[in-house]
């Protein structure tokens, strides 16, 4: 197996943890909004990395969804059902995260998470789809 098939093998891995720690902690009403988000965005971003690392299509350091939307969109790679609304995760990412918000901000609106979990098994379903889930013959 080639090194970008190796990588996007590990992606795919590692997104499942996240999908599993999201699918563990999505019914706990204690579990922070935050701690649920992060989840989601890390599962989504290291599907879409995967099939971009498949096709050795650099996509640097940042935890920006739209931005790896718009490098498939850039190479002719069909995009996943859920595209346009995927940007909706990326402030869990970082900003969410480690960012305390101002003391005169709004009250964050609380995440729908079943939202983003459907977002998460649909950008699975044609992640795996699209990298024809790495198989390879004997």
């Amino acid at each position: 197996m080639n090194r970008s098939r190796e990588h996007a093998k590990l992606l795919l891995q590692k997104s499942a943890e996240d999908q599993y720690v999201l699918e563990r902690l999505i019914g706990d009403v204690d579990a922070p909004d935050a701690v649920i988000g992060f989840h989601a965005q890390q599962a989504v971003e290291k599907l879409l990395k995967a099939v971009l690392t498949s096709r050795s299509i650099r996509y640097g350091r940042r935890h920006d969804l739209a931005n790896l939307v718009d490098l498939l969109d850039e190479h002719g790679i069909p995009m996943p059902p859920v595209a346009e609304e995927l940007s909706g995760l990326t402030p869990y990412a970082v900003e969410l995260r480690y960012d305390q918000p101002p003391l005169d901000a709004e009250e964050p609106k609380r995440l729908d998470r079943e939202w983003a979990l459907d977002c998460v098994r649909q950008v699975r379903t044609w992640a795996e789809s699209t990298l024809g889930v790495l198989e390879e013959g004997p």
